[in-house]
């Protein structure tokens, strides 16, 4: 056997055959093309159907295979509007479910309406949509990821209640890019907007069976579909191409105000749920080459939804891909966050490689150069926990860095309430302040970690410093669902109080965690509603209430709009200070550009000692980074962080080119307050309770 010159060309990984592309429907002067692939069907046929009775069949033409697995028809009524569906058979056996007579979704599809039941047939019918939008010469944002602050929403949630946006607009894209929630946006700081899932969803029927449904949307029909139900009425009656104009011009108006709009996608599982679920689209056409089974047919769920998508068939993998460039160039968006991203990263095998070649695809495509990918590092299967395990060119939600932060303020806290003592010192949370360089290596740098506090899933900023325990009998599940390990500490009652001592602690245990978010090294994602203190009540899994339970609140109490002011002043001086905001981790070795130099300080403004870092008794540090200047001037802080609920006397540390402190924000402080005070080094500064203290270094 001869082995390959090291200069060989690389093998082109399968999913990037030509044979894959094109798929779907594609217009042309005389009508359109559709092409379907399934590796295993008998045959294949196209159904078209009336206009507005979508129960009643048109036309029907067979696709004829092409090769490898594509099968493809032309038909002058592949025209834009046009309602169809397939019909797929093939051989029975062990994980096949192919019908003759189902009618099924085709999964390129644009555009999507729902109609009557046809004869062994689902409720929905794809539809032809022409694609053309005016841009304006409106051009991505392309904020750097070290200047990224992430916001992440709910379409509907964000505007349903909103007092200064037309009620037609309401719960819809057009009203998320209205200028009233535009100027919200940009006065908070934020730089991109993350929505849960827009692709075209259901609800599951256990749900509809509690009176409930899947407000969040991880249960995917289709992954070129915007969700219809989130366009204005007027559009939705129009159709699906004015349902696609409408997230357009969403689109076009935030990019417009120098917003960029990150999607929460859903490409491990989708709605056809476990096996004998509906059959809606996927499973009806090639079951066994899209979704992981065993070799009886019994699914592999690494999701916990019931079905995994099998991106070790190159056509499924294909799928996702086609799926990623068709958002990023089509419609514009600027970044994806791929939901339990681990399962996408498994092999034939099902075992995790950050080697993946969807993985390594998804970074290398040049469709994809500059949009930002985020990872969801983990799933439910063996094998599933991944932070930090997929490589170059992915960031990744940061779960270390979540409960290091929510222990650091709020267990370890409501621990040393009851024995006296701290669990642990500081250490492990000043790593994760600086960038968690334990989990993402010296080729990745910090921006590879998006810091989170909260999300979507899971308590709210408020609840999270009012409830002990989760409160989720609404979600009809006896209060077994939703995580139980939260980290969360009610400082003394459960839930809501008139104690304003404890009131006056909970708004401080905020103000930390909001500080600790917004001023560590990484990118930082804000959950919407946590910058006015938003609550679901102790829910901590919400996914199932469309209600106002889920939509933010814009009528605030004072202590509301100090806590906006406290994020939207923590925004600015992360823009104002890059020693905030490094790019790379600084090397003892060598200057390393775009890098911070960190020095750590104790209380006494002596350099901290390892017995000082992992001593549960001295919960207290100050962080000095210094930049190193590529593109911006220098600049050096110093954070104070301080851990117990004892106050402590802090001397600022003397440094060697540093003649005074100023100080930029306090935690403990009600509403940011707007004089920078000046300090010289060896002067003691009186620090609260558990609180912070930044300064900028002179």
């Amino acid at each position: 056997m001869v082995s390959p010159s090291p200069s060989a060309a690389p093998a082109v990984p399968g999913l990037l055959d030509a044979a894959f592309d094109d798929l779907g429907v594609t217009l042309d002067a005389e009508g359109g093309r559709l092409r379907v692939w399934s590796g295993a069907a008998d045959s294949i046929e196209l159904v078209l159907f009336d206009d507005t009775d979508l129960d009643w069949i048109t036309d029907t033409a067979p696709l004829a295979p092409v090769g490898h697995g594509v099968w493809e028809v032309r038909s002058p009524r592949l025209r834009p509007g046009a309602r169809y569906a397939i019909r797929v058979s093939g051989p029975s056996g062990p994980g096949n479910a192919f019908n003759p007579r189902t009618l099924l979704v085709e999964p390129y599809s644009r555009g999507l309406v729902s109609g009557g039941w046809a004869a062994g047939g689902g409720d929905w019918r794809s539809v032809v949509v022409d694609r053309s939008f005016d841009w304006g010469g409106v051009a991505k944002p392309k904020t750097p990821l070290d200047r990224t602050v992430i916001y992440e929403g709910h379409v509907k949630g964000l505007t349903k209640r909103h007092p200064g946006i037309p009620p037609a607009l309401h719960g819809t894209y057009a009203g998320l890019a209205h200028p009233a929630m535009i100027d919200h946006l940009l006065r908070l700081g934020v730089t991109a907007v993350e929505l849960l899932p827009v692709h075209a969803f259901a609800s599951e029927p256990r749900l509809h069976q509690l009176g409930l449904s899947n407000y969040w949307g991880y249960n995917s029909l289709n992954f070129f579909t915007p969700h219809a139900p989130y366009a204005t009425e007027a559009n939705r009656r129009e159709g699906p191409e004015a349902v696609l104009r409408e997230f357009k011009g969403m689109v076009k108006l935030l990019h417009e105000a120098g917003l960029e709009v990150i999607l929460d996608v859903v490409y491990n599982h989708t709605a056809e749920e476990g096996f004998g679920g509906p059959r809606t689209s996927l499973r009806g056409i090639d079951n066994r080459a899209y979704y992981r089974q065993l070799d009886d047919g019994t699914y592999v769920d690494e999701t916990g939804c019931g079905n995994a998508i099998d991106t070790s068939t190159d056509a499924a993998a294909r799928l996702v891909l086609d799926s990623m460039r068709y958002w990023a160039n089509d419609v514009q968006v600027d970044g994806f966050r791929l939901d339990l991203a681990a399962t996408l990263g498994r092999d034939e095998k099902h075992h995790f490689t950050p080697e993946h070649p969807l993985l390594r695809a998804i970074v290398d495509d040049p469709a994809l150069a500059g949009v930002k990918k985020i990872a969801e590092p983990w799933d439910v299967g063996m094998g599933g926990w991944q932070t930090g395990n997929f490589g170059s060119g992915w960031s990744e939600w940061n779960d270390r860095y979540r409960d290091r932060v929510r222990n650091f303020w709020l267990s370890d806290i409501d621990y040393a309430r009851r024995a006296s003592t701290s669990p642990v010192g500081i250490g492990g949370f000043a790593t994760r302040l600086a960038g968690s360089s334990n989990t993402f290596d010296q080729e990745r740098g910090p921006l590879a970690s998006v810091n989170f506090v909260t999300a979507h899933d899971g308590f709210t900023l408020h609840d999270l410093v009012s409830y002990d325990v989760k409160h989720n009998l609404a979600n009809g599940e006896q209060n077994r669902d939703g995580a139980d390990t939260n980290r969360s500490f009610n400082h003394g009652a459960e839930g809501p109080t008139d104690d304003e001592a404890i009131l006056a602690t909970r708004r401080r245990a905020m103000r930390n965690l909001l500080g600790t978010l917004l001023l560590s090294a990484g990118v930082p994602m804000l959950t919407a509603g946590d910058e006015f203190g938003r609550t679901q009540r102790g829910n901590n899994n919400a996914y199932c209430h469309d209600s106002p339970l889920t939509w933010l609140r814009w009528d605030h109490k004072p202590w509301q709009d100090d806590l906006v002011e406290h994020v939207r002043h923590l925004t600015r001086v992360r823009r104002e200070n890059p020693a905030l905001r490094p790019v790379h981790f600084a090397r003892q070795d060598r200057v390393t550009p775009s890098a911070s130099v960190m020095d750590w300080f104790d209380e006494n403004g002596e350099t901290m000692s390892a017995e000082r870092w992992t001593s549960p008794a001295h919960r207290t540090l100050q962080y000095v980074a210094a930049s190193t200047p590529e593109t911006e001037a220098f600049n050096r802080i110093l954070l104070m962080v301080h851990g117990t609920e004892q106050p402590a006397r802090v001397t600022l540390p003397e440094i060697a080119g540093v003649s005074r402190y100023v100080s930029l924000w306090c935690s403990s402080d009600e509403r940011p307050e707007a004089p920078e005070t000046a300090f010289a080094p060896g002067d003691v500064v009186q620090l609260a309770p558990t609180s912070m203290r930044l300064f900028r270094a002179e």
